[in-house]
């Protein structure tokens, strides 16, 4: 007999994530270890391509290993960087975790930076191999070679350039390369506000334990247990931490489907809501997207979650969407150099507060510091 008063499992905390004592530490491994067991069905189709492309989990662990097994052919030393400016594509995607499979680090690279800007972060990164778009591979080259890099290849966001060429004569299989979890996974320049860039070093154990942290602090796998599953739209680049690490990170490690879109279109992704049931997104995104009469409360019904961050939310968009859709954005906050630090809560929704970013995440420390005066003071 079913019970009218059994707890809606959206309200429910997201199923326990798997532990790096379990996995290994080896990012790609705890990663691998959420996927679904039927690796034949989709995890990504793409939904601004000529025609959609539907990506397995299988794909995803078939290109990867063909990835990580070409940069294992380059002989390259343990934890070496690999430099990454690249549209938006699944590849580019495979590519990330063939670089956690293979015991490398990744740095992704802004694709607005022009060859100033890249000549700093290759003299800084020191990578060993750089992978860039075809229409930048002249000048790119040229840096990485006159800088010492030795391994230069092209990824195209149409499935072409010169990686995967190389890539296809490598096996599909692969045993990710044993690594310590304090070993670094990736480097995130910062914006530089306060002078030239910095790498932030994060390490495997750093970004584990903050997607386990967001799985369970999201209700990410919940809705699983009613037999049905999330579905993530991808809107974000994956060139930062909101798009690679928060969105890309949850969705895999919930083995949930990912509608992926290389660029943001409001009225595309407004017609793709009633398929998805999570949105992560940028303010201006909300924005837009309220622009678009499309937007409304039967549109947005089976979605369970929308996420703002990397920018403060004004508080008119933040009364506005509630108005408009019937859900409360849930806003957080992060850091290159942390990733994750506070969120609102995920239930109850009536306890998301606009114009803040909530309470510190499990595990997490936070203070307020008043640098006004001669010693500045702690709230």
């Amino acid at each position: 007999m079913i019970d009218d008063d059994r707890p809606d499992p959206r309200d429910e905390p997201g199923t326990a994530a798997p532990r790096p004592e379990a996995v290994g530490a080896n990012l790609y491994t705890a990663l691998r270890a959420g996927f679904p067991a039927d690796l034949d069905s989709v995890a990504i189709e793409t939904a601004d391509t000529p025609a959609p492309l539907r990506y397995t989990w299988a794909d995803l662990e078939r290109g990867s290993a063909m990835l990580a097994n070409l940069l294992g052919s380059l002989e390259l030393p343990a934890g070496s960087r690999v430099a990454v400016q690249v549209d938006k594509s699944v590849e580019a995607l495979m590519l990330y975790l063939a670089v956690l499979r293979a015991g490398h680090v990744y740095l992704p690279l802004n694709t607005a930076y022009q060859e100033a800007e890249i000549a700093y972060f290759i003299g800084n990164a020191e990578p060993a191999a750089v992978v860039c778009s075809k229409r930048n591979h002249g000048w790119v080259a040229r840096l990485a070679f006159n800088a010492g890099t030795k391994h230069v290849y092209t990824l195209d966001d149409d499935r072409s350039g010169t990686l995967l060429d190389r890539a296809a004569f490598h096996g599909d299989t692969q045993a990710p390369v044993p690594v310590a979890p304090a070993d670094l996974a990736a480097i995130l320049y910062t914006s530089g506000t306060t002078g030239r860039s910095k790498g932030a070093m994060l390490t495997h154990a750093n970004l584990l334990s903050n997607a386990q942290v967001l799985h369970e602090a999201w209700g990410w796998g919940g809705v699983q247990r009613e037999g049905r599953a999330d579905v993530l739209i991808h809107a974000l680049p994956i060139f930062h931490v909101h798009g690679l690490f928060v969105a890309s990170h949850a969705a895999l490690l919930s083995g949930s489907r990912m509608i992926w879109f290389g660029k943001f279109d409001p009225k595309a992704t407004v017609a793709r809501l009633p398929e998805a049931t999570v949105f992560m997104g940028v303010p201006t995104l909300y924005v837009r997207m309220l622009g678009e009469a499309a937007l409304t409360k039967a549109q947005c019904k089976p979605m369970r979650l929308f996420i703002s961050g990397s920018a403060p939310l004004l508080l008119e968009t933040f009364q506005l969407w509630r108005e408009r859709t019937g859900h409360t954005i849930l806003e957080r906050y992060g850091m290159s150099e942390t990733v994750m630090l506070t969120s609102n809560p995920y239930r109850p929704e009536s306890a998301r507060r606009g114009g803040t970013v909530g309470p510190a995440l499990p595990g997490v420390g936070v203070r307020v510091h008043d640098d006004k005066g001669p010693a500045g003071r702690d709230r």
